[in-house]
């Protein structure tokens, strides 16, 4: 069996997309003939075997904690709009300083001595055959460039967002020049490229021409697959985890329902819309502008076991997409998530949809809605079908659904590491 080492800061994080796309190789790759060695750098609960933990000081968090901010956040937190943010002008300037020059290329960057040194003792120690790391951040790409280099390994790089090209870059054009030359220099080492979805693929073939670059969805793990959970007696619309304001709306399900309501097309007594995550003073707002306390109820963050459980009880899964262009080749985890659950998903968001339509269109586990006259058919059609079947029916295709599954994103990493590793990669297109 080749032994294969993966580089993945955010491993032992459960809740990180980034986690549960290395997860679900550590635990399929196996499979293929490779046993996996992570290299994380954050501590698990409880420690797996072949998780090597290399735990540095977080300085971000310290600098964080001095300058008032009570957690960090994430590109997309800091995108809230501006009456949201908690931050005063002195400790947003601090730490914008801290993050353009301290934090290049990103806070984690004082792990990659220590993870080099590691990395160099288990491959000088071990007998180890190739190497992917992932990112963001981006310090476990400069981790395995180096390693790579020093122990003539194979090395794909797995971008989750890209580096420079994330269209959520927030730093100067001073720093993107070097950064983007840093990024180019890194990455001319590796053999192979990949990334989570075809329009991604291809912006990365844009910077970097003469690699191959694939595309290779994230996907969910076939063994937290919903077996029948009974559903919900009411025809309940579900949506969990965290919600953006100005980014995601969902506006345009309020106004639908309401308006159905009036209509006496729907019994405001047999609907339910769930969130769960954090409270959100907006929604509760969104919510008594159309009048629908007593149907739209925010239950708070909930463990991600029990989401899970409400997902399977529901009728309609709602996945919101963020209103923007740039998003059109983003898949979230949530949406992997859904899959597993087997209910019906009911996207609302970006107008074309992007590569959330295909997989839906594909798989038939669900629906985007472009409008609010698509919306208002589709919530009809579902309700008659909950009125007079019991339950909205699931449409999803078994044989198409399966293509995003960990076992098969397991599959397509095991044929590229068989190409790098035997000398046979294929040459850029």
């Amino acid at each position: 069996m080749k032994r294969l080492l993966i580089i993945n800061y955010h491993f032992q994080e459960r809740e990180n997309v980034g986690s549960v796309r290395m997860r679900g190789l550590f635990k399929y790759l196996q499979s293929h003939g490779w046993e996996v060695v992570v290299l994380s750098g954050t501590p698990g609960i409880t420690p797996e075997g072949n998780v090597i933990e290399v735990i540095v000081p977080d300085i971000g968090k310290k600098w964080r904690q001095f300058l008032g901010f009570q957690e960090e956040k994430t590109v997309r937190e800091r995108l809230v709009k501006p009456a949201e943010k908690e931050e005063s002008p002195p400790s947003s300037f601090f730490f914008n300083v801290w993050e353009e020059i301290f934090s290049y290329p990103d806070p984690v960057r004082t792990w990659i001595g220590p993870a080099v040194g590691k990395g160099r003792d288990l491959l000088k120690n071990h007998g180890f055959s190739a190497i992917i790391s992932t990112s963001p951040p981006a310090t476990p790409h400069i981790v395995a460039a180096r390693l790579a280099s020093e122990f003539s390994l194979p090395w794909i790089a797995d971008f989750r967002d890209l580096w420079t090209q994330n269209h959520y870059y927030q730093h100067s054009g001073v720093r993107k020049f070097f950064e983007r030359r840093l990024e180019l220099r890194t990455l001319s080492k590796a053999d192979v490229l990949t990334t989570v979805s075809l329009p991604l693929a291809d912006k990365l073939k844009e910077l970097h021409k003469n690699k191959r670059v694939l595309a290779i969805p994230n996907g969910f793990d076939p063994e937290q697959v919903n077996q029948g959970t009974p559903l919900s007696t009411r025809f309940t619309i579900t949506y969990t985890g965290y919600l953006y304001r100005g980014r995601q709306d969902p506006e345009p399900l309020f106004k639908v329902i309401r308006s159905l309501i009036n209509e006496n097309a729907i019994d405001p007594a047999s609907v339910h819309i769930d969130f769960y995550g954090p409270d959100e003073g907006w929604l509760i707002h969104d919510v008594k502008k159309y009048q629908l306390e007593d149907i739209v109820k925010i239950h708070g963050i909930v463990s991600r076991d029990e989401s899970i459980v409400k997902q399977r009880q529901s009728h309609i899964l709602l996945l919101l997409t963020w209103n923007d262009p740039e998003e059109k080749g983003v898949y979230t985890g949530k949406l992997f998530d859904y899959l597993a659950a087997r209910r019906p998903i009911l996207s609302l968001g970006y107008t074309e949809g992007g590569v959330v339509k295909e997989l839906l269109d594909q798989t038939r586990a669900g629906v985007h809605c472009k409008d609010e006259t698509e919306l208002r058919e589709y919530l009809l059609n579902a309700y008659r079908e909950y009125r007079e079947l019991g339950a909205v029916q699931y449409h999803g295709i078994e044989e198409e659904i399966k293509k995003y599954s960990h076992v098969e994103m397991a599959g397509k990493f095991a044929e590229v590491l068989e190409e790098v590793t035997s000398g046979k990669t294929q040459p850029a297109h």
